[in-house]
C-alpha cells in the first residue's frame, strides 16, 4: 500500500496510533479508556484486519486481562483500605521511625513507605501517609523534602516495579513471567532503586530546596495518633506481607518439586496471586477488622467504599488490554519483534524504551505497561533466552520515568508539599527518574546472573 511493504505499512500504522492514542489523552483529554477503544478500533480497521475479527479481538484482550488483574486489584484495594482503617500502616511507619531515630528518619520514612505500598496503589499509599510526613517534620525539625522523598521513592518503586501492583502484575500476564520469581528479582531490584532515589537522593536535593509546608495543611494533616488503638507491627507485618510469602513460597515449591507432584499442585494454588491475596484479605479482617473493634456492617462498608475508585483503573487496564490484542492480531507486534531481532536491541532495554517513550508522552504509567508490554511481547518468541521476569521489570521500570505536568501524581506532590512548578521538577520528577534509570541499570546487572 502507498508503495510501501506490508511490514513497513503495518509499522507506520503502528506509530500513526499510537500518536494518535497520546494526542487524544494529552491533547483533547480524552478518557484514557475511550481513547484505547478508539486507537484499536483504528488500528484493526487500516491493518487491513476483517471487520468480523477486530471486535472479537478487543474483547479477548480486555476480558483476558480482567479476568486475572481485575480480581487481583479488587482484592488488593479491600486489603489496602483495611490497613488504612485500622491503624496499620501508622503502626509500620512509627514503629520504624522509633527503630530510626531522629537522625535517620528518612531511612525510616523509605522502609514504612516500602512495606505499606507493596499491598497499595501509590495514591492511596501517598494519602495514607503524608499526614506521618507532616507530624515527623513538625516533631524532629528536619526538613519536609528530606523526609517525603524517601517516602515517594519507596511507594514509588513498589508500584512499578512488585507484584501484586497491577502494572507489574498486567506485565506478567502479557510476558508470561512466573509471579513468584518476578516478586523476588522486583524486591532485589526496587530496594537498593529506592534508597538511591529516597533517603540519598533526599537528603541531597533538600539542601536547595528544603520545603515550606503550608500550614492550612500541617494543622489539617499533622495529628496525633493514640498508639493504644493500633494493630501490632508483627501483626500488620504479617498480615500485609502474606501474599507475598505465598507467593514466593509456590516458586520455591515449583524449584523442589516435580511437576504433578501433590505438594507443588497445592502450593500453586495457594501461591496463585488471586488465592494469596484472598487469604491475605480474610486474614486481615479478623487483624484489622473484628480484632480492632470493627464491627461487621462496618468492615461490610469500608469493603464496598475501597472498590469505587478503581472503577476508572480497572477499565483502562481492560481497554489496554484490548489494544494490546489488537497490536498482536494485526501482526503489527510481529513486525516489531523482527525489528528489534535485526536490529540486535537488547530486549530488556527495548522494554524499557519503549514504556520510558509512552509514559512521557501520556504521562500515565498504566497505559505505558500496557502498552510498551503489548510492543514488545513478540520478541520474546523470537529470540531464545530472554528472562520474561526482568522483561517485566524493565517495562515497569521505564513507566515511572519523567513524571511532568501531564501526570495527575505531579501536581499531587506539589499541591501537597507547597512546591512550585520548578521546585516539583527539581524533587519529584528527578526523583522518578532517578529510580527508572537505576532500576534499568540494576536490572541489566541482574540479566548477567539470572
Amino acid at each position: 500500500m502507498f508503495g510501501m511493504s506490508h511490514e513497513s505499512y503495518l509499522l507506520l500504522d503502528a506509530v500513526v496510533t499510537i500518536i494518535g492514542l497520546i494526542v487524544l489523552i494529552t491533547k483533547f483529554k480524552v478518557h484514557p479508556f475511550i481513547a484505547l477503544i478508539i486507537a484499536a478500533g483504528f488500528l484493526g480497521l487500516t491493518s487491513g484486519m476483517p471487520v468480523d475479527k477486530i471486535i472479537k479481538a478487543f474483547q479477548d484482550g480486555f476480558g483476558g486481562v480482567l479476568g486475572f488483574v481485575g480480581i487481583i486489584l479488587a482484592l488488593g484495594t479491600m486489603l489496602g483500605k483495611m490497613m488504612a482503617e485500622s491503624g496499620g500502616a501508622d503502626q509500620i511507619a512509627q514503629t520504624l521511625i522509633r527503630a530510626f531515630g531522629k537522625e535517620k528518619v528518612q531511612w525510616a520514612m523509605m522502609f514504612a513507605a516500602f512495606l505499606v505500598g507493596i499491598p497499595l496503589f501509590f495514591e492511596i499509599g501517598f494519602v495514607l501517609l503524608i499526614p506521618l510526613v507532616f507530624i515527623v517534620a513538625r516533631r524532629t525539625g528536619v526538613s519536609l523534602i528530606k523526609i517525603g522523598i524517601p517516602l515517594l521513592a519507596g511507594l514509588s518503586a513498589v508500584h512499578g516495579l512488585v507484584p501484586p501492583h497491577p502494572g507489574p502484575l498486567l506485565a506478567i500476564g502479557v510476558f508470561g513471567a512466573d509471579i513468584g520469581k518476578t516478586i523476588l528479582y522486583g524486591l532485589i531490584v526496587a530496594l537498593p532503586t529506592a534508597i538511591i532515589a529516597g533517603p540519598i537522593f533526599g537528603t541531597f536535593i533538600a539542601k536547595y530546596i528544603p520545603g515550606n509546608p503550608s500550614q492550612e495543611l500541617v494543622d489539617q494533616l499533622a495529628r496525633e495518633t493514640d498508639n493504644k488503638s493500633l494493630p501490632s507491627f508483627s501483626i500488620t507485618l504479617v498480615t500485609v506481607l502474606l501474599p507475598v510469602f505465598l507467593m514466593l513460597l509456590k516458586t520455591f515449591a515449583d524449584i523442589a518439586f516435580a511437576e504433578g507432584n501433590v505438594v507443588r499442585n497445592w502450593m500453586d494454588m495457594i501461591g496463585h496471586p488471586i488465592t494469596a491475596l484472598l487469604l491475605a484479605l480474610l486474614l486481615s479482617l479478623y487483624t484489622f477488622g473484628h480484632r480492632q473493634g470493627i464491627h461487621s456492617k462496618q468492615i461490610l462498608k469500608l469493603l464496598d467504599a475501597s472498590l469505587a475508585p478503581t472503577a476508572a483503573i480497572i477499565l483502562i487496564i481492560g481497554a489496554g488490554g484490548g489494544f494490546k490484542q489488537m497490536l498482536v492480531t494485526s501482526g503489527v507486534g510481529d513486525v516489531i519483534g523482527h525489528m528489534a531481532v535485526n536490529a540486535q536491541i537488547n530486549p530488556i532495554l527495548l522494554a524499557w524504551l519503549v514504556a520510558a517513550v509512552i509514559r512521557i508522552a501520556t504521562g500515565s504509567a498504566t497505559v505505558a505497561t500496557i502498552t510498551g508490554a503489548g510492543i514488545v511481547v513478540p520478541v520474546v518468541g523470537m529470540i531464545p533466552g530472554v528472562n520474561r521476569e526482568l522483561l517485566v521489570l524493565a517495562t515497569g521500570a521505564g513507566s515511572l520515568i519523567l513524571s511532568h505536568v501531564n501526570d495527575a501524581g505531579f501536581w499531587l506532590v506539589k499541591q501537597y508539599f507547597n512546591m512550585t512548578v520548578a521546585e516539583t521538577f527539581k524533587t519529584w520528577t528527578a526523583m522518578e527518574t532517578i529510580l527508572s534509570i537505576v532500576a534499568l541499570i540494576f536490572i541489566m546487572l541482574l540479566s548477567l546472573v539470572v
